[in-house]
């Protein structure tokens, strides 16, 4: 069976040159001694120790599709693909909920499949094609779904609207948008505090049912 290590460093590999390899094998050694420490003496180390384990780590080139524009950037390894989009892109519309995967606010559509980009590694996103929630109208037209919310009031607050578009548009791509319940059933990942569930589930099935273009 392949080994943990054996299946995680051919996934880094394509972003670390060879000449740095070395010392990227040497920061991982540092992070794991740190995160041995007994909680107690890190705490006594306060803040210089955060700084010395953010200055391990050194930014690595990242090349990526959002919204149809080829961005190149330049990353740390630690940084998700939301903190990426928010940062360093002004991409806001994505919103950052609990950050743990758990609310669904931060669904974006990694080469056409929703992914919540609060767990996803900005790294392992070299040559794929990122859709935000800004990358779904045509300029001054709006996505199907997008005019649906709208029109069947499927926000209140709106926090978790962008979330909930973009992952009800991959529930009818996926073919999961057959009846309500299986709709209710792969949107549930979308958390939505207002309790405006019954009109994102009209909004989807009327775009769904008219047969439009998502």
């Amino acid at each position: 069976m392949e080994s943990k290590e054996s299946a995680i460093i051919p996934a880094i590999e394509p972003y670390v040159e060879d000449s740095s390899r070395r010392n990227f094998l040497k920061q991982s050694s540092l992070l794991t001694a740190v995160a041995l420490t007994p909680e107690i003496a890190v705490k006594a180390a306060g803040l210089h120790l955060h700084e010395e384990i953010a200055a391990v780590f050194e930014k690595m080139p990242l090349k990526m599709e959002v919204n149809g524009k080829s961005r190149m950037l330049s990353v740390e390894p630690r940084a998700t693909l939301l903190d990426i989009l928010r940062e360093q892109l002004e991409l806001t519309g994505t919103k950052k909920g609990c950050d743990h995967g758990q609310c669904g606010a931060c669904t974006v559509h990694v080469d056409g499949r929703r992914v919540n980009s609060c767990l996803t590694l900005g790294v392992m996103m070299n040559g794929k094609k990122i859709t935000t929630i800004e990358g779904l109208a045509h300029g001054d037209q709006l996505h199907p779904m997008q005019e649906a919310f709208i029109k069947h009031d499927g926000f209140q607050c709106g926090y978790c609207t962008p979330g909930q578009i973009m992952s009800a548009v991959a529930c009818i791509r996926e073919g999961h948008a057959g009846s309500e319940h299986e709709i209710r059933e792969y949107m549930s990942g979308n958390i939505c505090r207002c309790g405006a569930y019954p009109n994102i589930v009209n909004a989807i099935q009327e775009v769904k049912n008219g047969g439009q273009e998502v």
